[in-house]
This record gives structure tokens, C-alpha cells and sequence, in this order.
């Protein structure tokens, strides 16, 4: 089109930092329009009969985009929100903006590139960038088409080549401003296009007319039509009412926070029930019946809907591993770089091999997987941290452990470089594996909680009721839809979807398959014991006995 106006589509990489796509894009723009598409196909039913994306990932997703807003205004830009399949509305934005092109990160799973099929399809010109892995594939002493069987092997060949991770990139100061949108405002509406913010004194576009806006109003009549679009947007998702009680001991009549903290903590609230909606089954239905509706159809559906919300509401403060509700663990890169800064300078790294099998708090793990996940947290920065810890604190085994699985990250990432499409057959990789079985109503009781294995019971409602689960009860507890109850692993690695707040397509893919037996583990499958896993890591019960209570507190 010889135009100079570039689209930016965030995607998982949700960062300014580190984030070598959004730099290119810089490059080649003379004005960019950072967006990000809401694609109605993620929170789509599944054919397991629940949402493909569950309320954890939805809230932590809102603070991370808030998050990059706010990055991206501070350089001059912000972030254009779109609601609709990505080749219906970023065509439309495109054409409203005079360009056709657009650049992205790119993402080796099926879905994803399809995605970008279909946007090239639309008349774009889509350029994307390899950036989610913290080697360059690149300099891998082997094509990717070569890469070793099991993780053992890659890990000892990328060690014996000394390999390093490139440094982190940083931050650009300043971003291209956006494109005029004069024209591009009139689309705004039918591509639904709008803020989640809740200020209606800051204006939230930057100005058509180069004007300055330190008054907090827009500078001509296009920039304050376009301002009121937006905050009526805004105020369709306002609560009038706050919710918690003041920190400040300040009044409350008027209806608004008395300090900045209240107000954050409403925010927070909100955000939270915007994505617990009541209206929207948690689980999959035990009557195999249509939840079209939006409401169980069953009684016994009802009841462990209603425990489940009951559940979710007291937010178990207490008792989450990741509370992403509290400001320290917010989606976003902001909170990321700060979690990241306050791990490694406690002792935290130094005693992660020996720590990392635990099921219960805050620091048992490093925590970088959320943030890592949703492209707030660069890989390539949490190593760059972790070489300085080491530095200033020593070379640990613990430490050691830390590169490992960041090691095994990549290890999945570059599995789907090399075989694609392959992983997502019910075969996977096994030619000779059978169809897998499926016991639909042992697969609703497991997700649940209600298998009557009081270990899996337990890390199965952890799940549920805060997006998280440790990385052993993850193992445990997929190994035992598999190879105890009998069920589809393709159902529960959907479940995990659904739920994980740190779900990541190709960790998520590349683990079931592995526990499967569908992968590339010469050894067939993983079975894990659950008795004896209890016994080994809940010697005490504490655990069990923790999430058992939080099921009968759902049950008053």
C-alpha cells in the first residue's frame, strides 16, 4: 500500500522489554498502532463441555494488558483493544488505517499460524518474529528439524557447546506515534474497539491533532468524540458500588475509594468479577446434556457449581500458591520485573532443587511461569537475573536447576519447530498408540475434585479454585486421568487450558504428551503412584487436609 503506518498485534508477549517484534516493527514504522485481539474463539465452549478459558487466565490477562497500556502511554502510544475473530477485525482496522501490514511474534502451534493464514489470506502483509524461547534456535548446534529425542540429550549438547542465551534487548524509549484516526475512529465502534480503564478524567487516546493533553482534555472535537466512545465503554463495565471495606477508615457514602490503596483494591475486585461470572458453568456437565444456556443441567451439576463459586469467592487468601488477585503478582510486566528482582535477591534460588517438589506457598518455586507465559516476562531477562545472582551470591545446584528448566521450556518450544501439527494428533508422536479411552463421567469427577483419592481431590479443587498447582501435583494428577481413571489426556490437557493461570500451549502440549506416552519419552508413558506420591510429599497430611476443609467451607 506505500503506507508508513505499521500494526503491532500483541500476543503472548505482552511486554515493552525485551521484545525484539515490537523493536522491528519500531524500525520499519513511521507511525505504529500497538493492538490486541479478544478473539470470542478463546473463551469458546470445548468439546469436553467447558469453557476453553476459565476466569484465573481472563483477570490475569486484564492486569497484564492494563499493565502494558500504562508502559506503552508512558512512550508515547497505547494499546487499541479489539473485540472479534482476529481475521474479521484486524482486516477492518486495517483498512481504516490505510496499511496492510502487521507484525507479530510468532507461535509455532497449530491454531496460531492458521491464524496468520488467514489474515495473509485477508490481504495482509503479516511478518512475524521468533522470540518466545530464551536460546535463538538458530544457534542450536543442530537444525531444529534434528533435534534430540528426549531432553536429556539437548540439554547435554547444548551445555557442551557452551551455548548462551542472547542479552536482553531494551526497552525503546519512545514508540512511532499512531496513525491518524480520523477514519479510524468511525471503525472503532463496529470492531467494538475500547479501554477496560476506569478514570474517566484521563483521556485514554492520543491526540489527532498533535495538541497537548497536560490539561486532561482532548484538544479538538474529534479527540473528545472519540474520548466518549471509549469511557461509555468503560461505564458499561463499572460497579457503582465498592466493595471492600476502607484501609483508610475513611467514609464510603460517596461511593468512591478514600485512598489510593482502596482504590486499587477495588480494581482489583472488579476486574476478578468481571471474569467470575456467575452465568458461566465452571465444569463440564455429568449429564452429557447442552450447556447452551449458561446453567448446569443437572442438580448435581448445580451443586458443584454452586461449591466451586463458593470456593472461588473466599479467594482462599490463605492457602493459594499464586494469589494473582494481590498487587505483588498481578499479570503484567510490571509486577513481573518486581517478583523477578525480589526472588533473586533472597536465597530463594539457592535451595530451588531442594525446595521445588513442594505443593503449598509462595516460595516453595520460583513463580516465573505466569508471567513467562503471557510474554510479560522475557526468558532471556529471568536468566540475565539469574546470572547476576549468581555472581553476587555464588553458582548453586539450585541455581544450576533454575537454567534446567528453562532448558525444558525451550525443549517443548523447539518439539513444536520440529514436528508441529504431529503433537496435536490422539496419537501425538506414538504411530502404534491406540485411540485414547474416555470415561466422560470419571473425567467430570476428577475435575471436581471428586474422585475419592483424597490426594488427587485435593490438588484437583487447589486447581479450580485458584488457577495454580504446583508442578508435582500437576504430574500426579495427569497421570492418574490417564493411567487410573482411564480418560482422554487430550480432555485433560483441555482442563489445564481452562484453568492455569500459567497455561503456556506448548509446555501444556508437551507434558501431557509426555505423561501420555504420545511424546517422545522412549519409556512409553508415566505413571505415577499416588499413594506413594503422598506419602513422599504429604507425610502430614496438611495438604489434603487443607482442601478437603475448602470443600466443605463450599459446601455450607
Amino acid at each position: 500500500m506505500g503506507s508508513d503506518v505499521v500494526i503491532f498485534r500483541f500476543r503472548s508477549d505482552l511486554r515493552v522489554g525485551d521484545n525484539l517484534a515490537l523493536l522491528e516493527a519500531c524500525a520499519s514504522a513511521g507511525r505504529l498502532l500497538p493492538v490486541y485481539c479478544h478473539d470470542p474463539a478463546a473463551d469458546a465452549p470445548t468439546r469436553w463441555g467447558f469453557a476453553r478459558r476459565g476466569p484465573h487466565r481472563r483477570a490475569f490477562l486484564e492486569a497484564a494488558l492494563d499493565d502494558l497500556d500504562a508502559a506503552l502511554r508512558v512512550r508515547g502510544s497505547a494499546l487499541l483493544e479489539l473485540h472479534g475473530a482476529p481475521c474479521e477485525v484486524l482486516p477492518a482496522l486495517a483498512r481504516a488505517v490505510g496499511t496492510d501490514a502487521v507484525v507479530c511474534e510468532a507461535i509455532a502451534a497449530p491454531e496460531e499460524e492458521d491464524e496468520l493464514a488467514a489474515l495473509r489470506a485477508a490481504g495482509l502483509r503479516v511478518r512475524t518474529v521468533w522470540q518466545s524461547s530464551l536460546l535463538d534456535p538458530a544457534a542450536l548446534p543442530f537444525a531444529p528439524a534434528r533435534l534430540p529425542k528426549v531432553f536429556t540429550a539437548f540439554r547435554q549438547a547444548v551445555e557442551s557447546a557452551g551455548l548462551q542465551p542472547p542479552v536482553p534487548l531494551p526497552a525503546a524509549q519512545t514508540l512511532p506515534p499512531w496513525p491518524d484516526l480520523a477514519t479510524a475512529a468511525e471503525a472503532a465502534h463496529p470492531i467494538r474497539a475500547c479501554r477496560r480503564s476506569y478514570n474517566d478524567e484521563a483521556p485514554v487516546l492520543p491526540c489527532r491533532s498533535g495538541g497537548s493533553r497536560e490539561s486532561g482534555g482532548a484538544t479538538r472535537d474529534a479527540d473528545a468524540a472519540a474520548e466518549r466512545r471509549l469511557r461509555a465503554c468503560r461505564r458499561s463495565y463499572n460497579d457503582e458500588a465498592p466493595a471492600f471495606p476502607c484501609r483508610s477508615g475513611g467514609s464510603r457514602e460517596s461511593g468512591g475509594a478514600t485512598s489510593d490503596a482502596d482504590a486499587a483494591a477495588e480494581r482489583r475486585l472488579r476486574a476478578c468479577r468481571r471474569s467470575y461470572n456467575d452465568e458461566a458453568p465452571a465444569f463440564p456437565c455429568r449429564s452429557g446434556g447442552s450447556r447452551e444456556s449458561g446453567g448446569a443441567t443437572s442438580e448435581a451439576d448445580a451443586a458443584a457449581e454452586r461449591r466451586l463459586r463458593a470456593c472461588r469467592r473466599s479467594y482462599t487468601v490463605e492457602l493459594a500458591s499464586f494469589p494473582w488477585w494481590w498487587p505483588d503478582f498481578a499479570g503484567g510486566e510490571g509486577a513481573a520485573l518486581a517478583h523477578l528482582a525480589r526472588y533473586f535477591a533472597s536465597d530463594r534460588p539457592q535451595h530451588y532443587k531442594a525446595t521445588r517438589n513442594g505443593l503449598s506457598g509462595v516460595g516453595f518455586s520460583s513463580k516465573f511461569s505466569p508471567w513467562l507465559a503471557q510474554g510479560a516476562l522475557s526468558p532471556r531477562v529471568a536468566f540475565a537475573a539469574l546470572r547476576r545472582h549468581e555472581a553476587a551470591q555464588g553458582v548453586s545446584e539450585g541455581s544450576y536447576w533454575l537454567w534446567f528448566e528453562l532448558l525444558w521450556r525451550d525443549y517443548f518450544r523447539f518439539l513444536h519447530l520440529q514436528h508441529g501439527r504431529r503433537l496435536y494428533r490422539a496419537r501425538g508422536l506414538n504411530a502404534a498408540a491406540p485411540p485414547p479411552a474416555h470415561d466422560p463421567a470419571a473425567f467430570v469427577a476428577w475435575c471436581e475434585g471428586r474422585t475419592g483419592h483424597a490426594f488427587i481431590d485435593a490438588g484437583m479443587r487447589e486447581l479450580a479454585a485458584t488457577g495454580w498447582l504446583s508442578n508435582r501435583m500437576r504430574q500426579v494428577v495427569a497421570s492418574f486421568l490417564i493411567h487410573d481413571l482411564g480418560c482422554d489426556w487430550r480432555a485433560g490437557a483441555a482442563w489445564f487450558e481452562a484453568q492455569l493461570v500459567d497455561y503456556d500451549v506448548y509446555s501444556n502440549q508437551g507434558n501431557w504428551l509426555y505423561i501420555a506416552g504420545r511424546g517422545t519419552d522412549p519409556r512409553g508413558g508415566r505413571r505415577f503412584d499416588p499413594d506413594r506420591q503422598a506419602a513422599t510429599y504429604d507425610a502430614d497430611g496438611a495438604y489434603r487436609t487443607r482442601w478437603a476443609e475448602l470443600d466443605r467451607r463450599g459446601d455450607d
